[in-house]
Formats: C-alpha cells, sequence, structure tokens
C-alpha cells in the first residue's frame, strides 16, 4: 500500500456507508468503516425466525437508474449483481367503505385504463401528468439530485433557467392542489399522492415538483430483488470488501476527534480538522483511528450533537428544533400460515379521511399535537408473493408498516405481542384492518411469528433524530439547498452522507449521497451523474484479493 494514500473513516454501516467506502476505495482511498451493531444495512437491515426471513426496512426498488449507475462506477450493473423483477400488479390499493381496489400494471397504457375506469377522462389526465413527471424527474437527475449545492450556478444554469416557468409553479403549490387541479376522484388522488410518504411527509405539505415520483412506478414499474433488500446490502458488503475497505462491526464511535487549524483567521468559522474518531470496540475498550477525512454515515443529529463539541457543531440541537423529524412508524413483521392471494406483493390500506391521518402523524398545522391516528393507512408489503426464499413452503412473509408521528414515548416493539402497550395497540388495530378490508377474517389466528418496531427502536438501535422513521421530511424548507449540508462548516475534512443530508430520504437517495461525497473529495462541482466508472470489471475481481477485511 502506498505510504502517501489518504485515509478515511465512515461512520455507520447502513447502505450510505456501505456505498460511500466502496466508492472511495475505487476512487484509490484507504477506507476503514466502523458500525456499532453486529449487522450492517441500518435501516435495510433483516431478521429470520423460523424459516421467515424479513427485510426489516425499505421495501420498494425504485428509481432503478440510480442503482444501475452506481453498480457501473464500480464496474458491474444491476443485471450482475441482482436478480431483478417486475412486479405485475406493481401494488394494490384497497379504500376504506369501498369493496373494489385498484391495481397498478407495468405499463403506462394499461394504468390509463386504469384510472379511465375510476374516472371518465383520467386516463387522458393521467398521459399528460406522468409527461411532465418524467420530464421533471430528467431535469432532477441532472440538475438538483447529483450536486451538493455548493455554487449558485449549480442551479441557475441554461437547462433550468429554460423550464423555470415549468418548475417554479411546482416548487411554489403543493402536490395535494396539483394532482387536485387534475383528478376529482378521490382514490385517484390518493394514489398519485401517497409518493408524498416515501418522502416523509405529506400531499399539502410537500411540493408540487415530487410528483415526479409518480413517474417511477406509474411509467416504470416497480421491481423486486430476488432474496429481498438484504440481497441488495450483501452485494455492497461484497463490492466494499473486494475494494479493500476495513469493515469493523461492533464498533461504537463516541467522538470524531479533531486539531485546531493553524492560522484560521478570526472570522472564518472553520477552526479545525478532523484527525481521527474514538470507538468502543466489541471488548469494551476504547480506541482511536487515525484519518485524514472522516464521512459521518449515520444520524446526522446524532453524529453533530453526540460525536463533535458545542462550538464545533454546524447543527446544534437549536437548529433541530426548528426542523421536522417526518413520520415515526410501527412495523410488524408477519409469518402466517398459508396463503394470503388477497394480498399483492405492495398493498396500501387508504382510510377516507387520511388528511386527518397525516395531521395526527406530523402535527395540525393550526398547533395541535401529534396522535396515532384511528383507523390508520397503512401499507403491507408481502414478498412471498414473488421471493419464495423468504418463507417456508405453505406461509407467507407479511411487513406491515403504520405511519405514526415520530415520538419515542411510544415506546419500543417487541416479540409474540410484548413490546411496549402503544406500539402493539397499532400492531393489532393494523391487522385488524388488513384481514377486514382485504376480506382474510382468519388472518390474526394464522399467525405463527410476530415482531413489533417502535420508535423507541429506532431512536435506540439506529440513534434515529426523535425516532423517525426515514429522516427529515421533504417539506420545501427540507429540500434540496435547504436541506442539511453534506459537509461541515465547522470541520475541515467532515463530510455527511445518508437520508438526514443531500439529497434526501430512500435507498436510491443514500446512494447518490455516496456519490455526492467522492464529488466534494474530488472537487468535482459539476451538476449530473460522475460519467467515468471508478474501476473496471477485470480489476474490480482482482483488486481485493488479500485486502478486504470485516471483523
Amino acid at each position: 500500500m502506498s505510504a502517501d494514500r489518504r485515509r478515511v473513516v465512515v461512520v455507520g454501516g447502513g447502505v450510505a456507508g456501505l456505498a460511500t467506502s466502496a466508492l472511495l476505495a475505487a476512487d484509490g482511498w484507504e477506507v476503514e468503516l466502523l458500525e456499532q451493531r453486529d449487522e450492517l444495512g441500518g435501516r435495510a437491515g433483516s431478521w429470520a425466525k423460523d424459516g421467515f426471513r424479513f427485510d426489516t426496512g425499505p421495501s420498494w426498488y425504485l428509481m432503478p437508474e440510480v442503482f444501475d449507475h452506481f453498480y457501473r462506477l464500480l464496474g458491474t450493473s444491476a443485471a450482475e449483481q441482482l436478480d431483478l423483477e417486475v412486479l405485475d400488479p406493481g401494488y394494490r390499493v384497497y379504500f376504506e367503505g369501498e369493496e373494489r381496489p385498484l391495481e397498478t400494471r407495468v405499463a403506462r397504457e394499461d394504468n390509463k385504463a386504469v384510472f379511465e375506469s375510476f374516472e371518465p377522462g383520467a386516463g387522458a389526465q393521467l398521459d399528460a401528468y406522468l409527461d411532465q413527471a418524467g420530464e421533471t424527474y430528467q431535469v432532477a437527475l441532472r440538475h438538483f439530485l447529483y450536486t451538493s449545492f455548493e455554487r449558485v450556478g449549480d442551479v441557475l444554469n441554461a437547462d433550468v433557467l429554460r423550464r423555470a416557468p415549468q418548475l417554479l409553479p411546482l416548487l411554489l403549490r403543493s402536490l395535494k392542489s396539483h394532482v387536485h387541479s387534475r383528478f376529482s376522484d378521490r382514490r385517484l388522488q390518493q394514489v398519485l399522492g401517497y409518493p408524498a410518504v416515501f418522502l416523509g411527509g405529506s400531499p399539502e405539505r410537500i411540493p408540487a415538483l415530487y410528483h415526479l415520483m409518480s413517474s417511477m412506478d406509474l411509467d416504470d414499474g416497480v421491481l423486486y430483488p430476488q432474496g429481498g433488500f438484504a440481497a441488495f446490502v450483501d452485494t455492497l458488503v461484497s463490492l466494499a470488501t473486494e475494494l479493500g475497505v476495513t469493515i469493523r462491526t461492533g464498533a461504537t464511535v463516541t467522538s470524531i476527534d479533531t486539531v485546531a487549524l493553524p492560522g484560521a483567521k478570526p472570522w472564518s468559522r472553520r477552526k479545525a480538522a478532523v484527525c481521527g474518531v474514538a470507538y468502543r470496540g466489541q471488548d469494551g475498550a476504547e480506541q482511536r483511528v487515525a484519518a485524514d477525512v472522516v464521512v459521518g454515515a449515520a444520524d446526522l443529529h446524532h453524529l453533530e450533537t453526540r460525536l463533535l463539541p458545542s462550538d464545533l457543531q454546524t447543527y446544534p440541537e437549536s437548529w433541530w428544533r426548528r426542523r421536522d423529524p417526518g413520520p415515526g412508524a410501527v412495523l410488524v413483521y408477519l409469518g402466517v400460515t398459508g396463503e394470503l392471494p388477497e394480498l399483492a406483493h405492495h398493498t396500501m390500506f387508504f382510510t377516507e379521511d387520511w388528511e386527518t391521518n397525516f395531521d395526527g402523524v406530523l402535527g395540525d398545522r393550526r398547533g395541535h399535537g401529534k396522535y396515532v391516528p384511528d383507523p390508520a393507512s397503512s401499507y403491507v408489503c408481502r414478498p412471498s408473493a414473488t421471493d419464495a426464499s423468504v418463507a417456508p413452503e405453505g406461509a407467507e412473509n407479511l411487513f406491515v408498516l403504520v405511519p405514526v408521528p415520530a415520538d419515542v414515548d411510544l415506546g419500543r416493539g417487541g416479540l409474540d405481542g410484548q413490546g411496549d402497550p402503544a406500539v402493539e395497540r397499532v400492531a393489532d388495530a393494523a391487522i385488524a384492518q388488513v384481514a377486514s378490508w382485504a376480506g382474510i377474517p382468519d388472518l390474526a389466528e394464522r399467525i405463527v411469528v410476530r415482531r413489533t418496531v417502535g420508535p423507541g427502536d429506532f431512536a435506540g438501535d439506529l440513534n434515529a433524530w426523535s425516532g423517525t422513521m426515514l429522516g427529515p421530511g421533504h417539506r420545501l424548507s427540507q429540500s434540496a439547498f435547504f436541506r442539511a449540508s453534506n459537509v461541515s462548516k465547522k470541520v475541515e475534512g467532515l463530510l455527511y452522507a445518508g437520508s438526514s443530508t443531500l439529497p434526501g430520504i430512500g435507498l436510491p437517495m443514500c446512494l447518490i449521497s455516496a456519490e455526492l461525497v467522492l464529488k466534494r473529495l474530488r472537487g468535482d462541482r459539476v451538476g449530473g451523474m460522475v460519467a467515468t466508472p471508478l474501476v473496471a470489471r477485470r480489476e474490480l475481481e482482482t483488486v481485493g484479493a488479500g485486502r478486504g477485511a470485516t471483523s
């Protein structure tokens, strides 16, 4: 190894941390990743019991071009790394008080027919809606997602200025207003508004610009990686290790170490530089690792307020008190005997008054407190509909998600109904809702494995700010250049990746955030994706021989 090879320590072994580690190793850095848990993947973890294997978090494979681009940078492809299957139906939706569910299909023309069957004229409206959504998405890929907004010119270029008459109204009105101006049927409004949940918000609180999300599932279809998202995480671990990344689990970082910058100007905010991190190993002993750069890929609130002294915090506690954490969640992992054809791979249950749902989860705009909605809208993933490896033969695997306030006082989950009472009540209500609305009256009696997760688990296990499920919600004041930056303003050599920072929430965004760290360290301010692969495939197959380690 070259003596002048620069060293980076990545804090956090979730998707953003693993992706950042792989990209930086491929770009010539000596990389060590520290993860406090025994398992890698962060929110995209895995849990198994009695022959059932559950993805513990992400379950939607959207923005496939982002995944494929990431893999191409490392000399491979999504097709090589993952066994992807197109879902048809993409998802099924049950509506409160309605017997007829809605199912989305793979092709746009089929989805136009579905919309038309619910509202005359809606098919043509969907055509125009998706045309605009697709164009907006491409603009976002070129100019907004793969940039750290270091300069005004990163945004105000000729292409964006030419499109300003179309883009500005999408920033200044809500997604709800945008959808309602085109579709009258409540059910269609909800289908086009639900992507707000992926972004930690509600249709009324996020900009209409995010209608671009609909182009991903109604135009491009929904994919699923066989083996679940644990298989995706496995590819990240494998690639990082092949590239020489040293991965240490059971390593809890206790501080980010800094040294004063000699000759720092009195008016300069940046007065220190990173020199490494301190961590507590599995044996309880404190250790230190020297580094030229530290990338914080864990929860930003934890990194800033717990691992740095107050005078070096770019985002102190006072900053977070003015921010929206987005929703929390109760997650329920269920192993069920027998088949459940009433549920698609993805199934959603929408209450009639879902604006009241959002007010409960996110807080009433009139200042009323947050509360757990009753009834609550919910989401169910049945991966066993597509993947035989996640459940024993003759049984089904269900992942149930109920948005609730990001409030650690709701408590933690547990096995077999032994979690905190508030969490278990939400789980019981969700199971009853699925049984009633989908016509599975004996669902509760068929459950043989049950585990719940609450906001307290997100906070306790993942250091998630306020017990948030996803990260800070994407209201306008927390999107794009208004979102927390991916570089410390006070500590040189300290960068950030993951859902708390640019560009935002979700697995594709975590991959992009890793690339933004790479671009920062390269001094690359050009908008858009890095064009040149970092490593050729034939090099990748040999570069890691004898170098990578996991402990």
